[in-house]
């Protein structure tokens, strides 16, 4: 490491918390490939330019996606990182991983990669920094023989992720292990071999705190729900009330539909007018519970903005029960076909809909229009209420 000078990446090492450059540093005293990395990475902060070239047909035979092609544009200056491909890996359901299951993705990308790993990326994927062209199909034969799979990548149907659902958590409100494992089986051709007009991107939450974020960063969002009344546990309410909690200022004046009220050491909720927000169970964990009779909301649409503005999931179906996926296998596969027959190259499904009016597509999925498919209740023409009869 004695003639490796990086002084601006040193910079990044005097913070408070852990540095990459300094897992890099680590690196580079065993894999040569890491040490013109972070050289090459030095003269993008010296020339304040990047020096990648993304893309360029590399893969492995018999798929389309799972590998990114990365390129240095200086070969010359740093030939260790003339090639440097990303390698999505298809991760388990919730990211759990046994020790050996770890040393075994470990043991591969020692011996055919960087070693470099990004765990894990925002679709979900375990993934792969770092490798030469010559080595892709290697280390996709290591992977398929230890029963590992690729994730998807370009346009194609990305690798479908979820929450840690009912393996670990209470709010569950349905099997999101279960559910990423049939759609990541059912739809393998979509997964591997891009069909698609884009990317779509599949995000399942056991419950509305929404761990994976799929209301904002899935074009399908599956996110746990429940239809019935809130789960009360009054003696294990009485026992917060006891303890002295500010339940008032906690609970009830943070309630935004003010459904929530207590008599005593009893807590009385409005059902009806609840959303779901899950505060109150959020922080009286021991006095309550979902309810029981749960499923899923599917919402649609959402992107992070890259050729327009980032777009929040609209709700398709407000709720869907899980105990078998047919009906959700369905609404899927009418989905993609509207948008294989409508969308435009590089267009997202969210922004297909926009386009052609969420009343042209709900028509052409087969859905029945209802006033939970609207993302702004008071800005649409179709829904009125009487207070704006009185205000008009």
């Amino acid at each position: 490491m004695s003639d490796l000078k990086t002084p601006l990446l040193d910079e990044l090492e005097k913070g408070a918390w852990p540095s990459f450059v300094k897992d890099l540093k680590t690196m580079a005293d065993k894999k040569p490939m890491v040490k013109d990395l972070l050289r090459q990475l030095e003269k993008s902060y010296t020339d304040k330019r990047g020096y990648w070239k993304h893309g360029g047909l590399v893969g492995v035979m018999g798929y389309g996606g799972g590998v990114i092609g990365r390129y240095s544009a200086l070969p010359d200056e740093f030939p260790g990182v003339s090639h440097f491909h990303t390698v999505r890996v298809n991760q388990p359901s919730g990211w759990f991983y046994t020790a050996d299951a770890l040393n075994e993705l470990l043991d591969i990308w020692d011996e055919h990669g960087s070693g470099l790993l990004n765990m894990h990326g925002s679709t979900g994927d375990l993934v792969f920094l770092g490798t030469v062209t010559d080595e892709l199909e290697p280390t996709f034969r290591a992977l398929t023989a230890k029963d590992w799979d690729l994730g998807g990548s370009g346009s194609d149907l990305r690798t479908p992720s979820c929450c840690v659902g009912p393996a670990r958590c209470q709010n569950a409100c349905y099997d999101t292990l279960a559910l990423t494992y049939d759609l990541t089986h059912k739809y393998q051709d979509e997964l591997h071999r891009p069909m698609f007009n884009y990317k779509f991107k599949i995000k399942m939450s056991g419950c509305p705190n929404d761990c994976t974020a799929a209301i904002a960063r899935s074009d399908l969002g599956i996110i746990g729900i429940w239809k019935d009344d809130i789960q009360v546990d009054q003696a294990a309410f009485a026992e917060y009330v006891d303890s002295g909690m500010d339940i008032q200022g906690a609970v009830v004046d943070k309630c935004p539909t003010k459904c929530i009220s207590v008599e005593g050491k009893e807590i009385k909720i409005d059902n009806s007018d609840c959303v779901k927000c899950m505060h109150c169970i959020n922080t009286l964990p021991k006095a309550l519970k979902v309810g029981k009779e749960r499923g899923a909301a599917i919402v649609l649409g959402a992107k992070a903005p890259i050729v327009e503005g980032a777009l929040f999931g609209s709700v398709m179906v407000p709720f869907m029960k899980m105990d078998d996926f047919e009906e959700l296998h369905d609404l899927i596969e009418r989905i993609w076909e509207f948008w294989d027959e409508h969308g435009k190259n590089r267009e997202r499904i969210g922004e297909c809909v926009e386009r052609v009016g969420l009343a042209n597509f709900i028509e052409g999925i087969g859905l029945e229009p209802i006033p939970q498919m609207i993302k702004e209740p008071r800005d649409n023409p179709y829904i009125f209420y009487e207070e704006y009869y009185e205000e008009e």
